[in-house]
C-alpha cells in the first residue's frame, strides 16, 4: 500500500511538473494584422462587386499568414505570406497595383523587421524585382546592410536568384488613368502658382498614400513586421517615402510592438511614426490602443498628417486606427474571429 501511494505521489508530481509547460505551450497566442492602405476611399463609391473583390483578397492574405503560424512557423515567414499576396494583387499599390512615376514608370519600396533580433532589410526604388518584400527580406538575412537602393538592390536580387521581371509587368489601366490625371493637374497648377512644390501640394490625398503591410506575433512570442509599396502617384526624382525606412514605416520590437504603416510618407518619416508607438508603449507605459491613437489621431493630425498603421503588441492586442475615410485592414488572432473590415464605422 505504502509503495503504491508513493508511485501515485511521484506520478503525480511529475504530471505537475509538466503541465504549466503543455498549458503555456496550449495558450501560446499568435495573431496577425494586414493593411492594404489608407486614403480617400469613398463609401459612397464602393459598389458590391468592389467591395467583394477586396474583402476576398484581404480574406485570402490574412488567412494565409495565420495559417502559417497556427503550423507554428515564424512571425516573419508569416507576414511575407500575406504580403505577397497583395503585392500580387492589382488592387493594391504595391508589385503587380504599383502606382506610376512621372516619368511613367514603377519603382517600388519594402521594408521588414524582427522583433526579436531588431535585425532588418530594407529596399528602394527597385524597378524589376517582381516581390521587394522577398528582396527586403534577403536583405535582412542574408546582407551586412540594412538598405539596398536602385540598381544595387536589383544586383543583389539577381545574385539571390529572385524572380525578376520587365518593369511592364506592373502596369494596369487604372493606375496609368490616374496618373494621367494627377499630371493634368500638376501641369495646370504649375502654371498657375509657378511653383512645382505649391503644386504638388494641391494633388489630392488619393495620389499621396498607398501601401500594404502585415504585422504579427508568433507562438514563440516574437513579433515582425514588413511594408510593401509602389509609392506616390506621379513621384520624381528618385522620391523615397516611408514604407522602406526602419522606424517610420516598419518597426518591430519583441519589448513592445511591431507596426507597419500606410499615409502620406513625408510625415510619417517627420515623426518617426512606427517607432514612436512603439517607444510610447514601452517608456510611458501605456496600451498599445493609446500609443497608436495618440500618434495617428493626435500628433500627425496636427501636423497636417494622413494616414493609418497596423500595430500588435507583445501580448498579442491588435488596434488599426487611421485619420482617412477608409483603410483596407484585416486580422485574425488565435483568441478572436478574422475582422476584415475598410471604413470607420466597421
Amino acid at each position: 500500500m505504502r509503495i503504491f501511494t508513493a508511485l501515485n505521489l511521484t506520478t503525480l508530481a511529475i504530471c505537475l511538473s509538466l503541465t504549466p509547460q503543455t498549458k503555456a505551450e496550449e495558450e501560446a497566442k499568435f495573431a496577425i494584422a494586414i493593411h492594404g492602405g489608407a486614403g480617400a476611399i469613398s463609401q459612397k463609391k464602393m459598389t458590391p462587386k468592389i467591395r467583394a473583390q477586396y474583402d476576398a483578397k484581404l480574406s485570402e492574405a490574412v488567412n494565409a499568414g495565420y495559417a502559417l503560424l497556427e503550423k507554428g512557423h515564424s512571425s516573419e515567414q508569416a507576414i511575407i505570406a500575406a504580403i505577397q499576396i497583395m503585392e500580387e494583387s492589382p488592387l493594391f499599390n504595391a508589385g503587380k497595383g504599383a502606382v506610376y512615376t512621372y516619368d511613367e514608370h514603377h519603382e517600388l519600396d519594402a521594408s521588414i523587421m524582427d522583433g526579436k533580433t531588431l535585425n532588418a532589410g530594407a529596399v528602394s526604388g527597385v524597378k524589376t524585382v517582381k516581390s521587394p518584400i522577398a528582396l527586403a527580406q534577403s536583405v535582412m538575412n542574408n546582407s551586412v546592410h540594412v538598405m539596398l537602393s536602385g540598381e544595387g538592390a536589383e544586383s543583389f536580387a539577381k545574385q539571390q536568384n529572385l524572380a525578376l521581371v520587365d518593369n511592364q509587368y506592373f502596369n494596369t489601366e487604372r493606375r496609368y488613368k490616374s496618373l494621367l490625371r494627377a499630371k493634368k493637374k500638376l501641369q495646370q497648377k504649375a502654371q498657375e502658382l509657378k511653383d512645382y512644390q505649391a503644386a504638388h501640394q494641391t494633388l489630392d490625398v488619393e495620389y499621396k498614400v498607398g501601401t500594404v503591410g502585415a504585422v504579427a506575433l508568433d507562438k514563440n512570442g516574437n513579433l515582425a513586421a514588413g511594408t510593401s509599396t509602389g509609392g506616390m502617384t506621379a513621384k520624381r526624382f528618385g522620391r523615397i517615402g516611408d514604407a522602406p525606412i526602419i522606424g517610420a514605416g516598419t518597426y518591430a520590437n519583441n519589448n513592445s510592438c511591431a507596426v507597419s504603416a500606410t499615409g502620406h510618407g513625408e510625415y510619417f518619416i517627420r515623426y518617426h511614426v512606427a517607432a514612436d508607438i512603439c517607444a510610447r508603449m514601452e517608456y510611458q507605459n501605456i496600451s498599445v490602443e493609446q500609443a497608436a491613437d495618440t500618434v495617428i489621431n493626435k500628433v500627425l493630425v496636427k501636423a497636417g498628417g494622413t494616414g493609418g498603421v497596423i500595430v500588435i503588441d507583445k501580448n498579442g492586442n491588435i488596434t488599426m486606427p487611421f485619420n482617412t475615410e477608409g483603410m483596407y485592414r484585416a486580422s485574425r488572432s488565435s483568441t478572436g474571429k478574422t475582422n476584415i473590415a475598410i471604413f470607420r464605422n466597421e
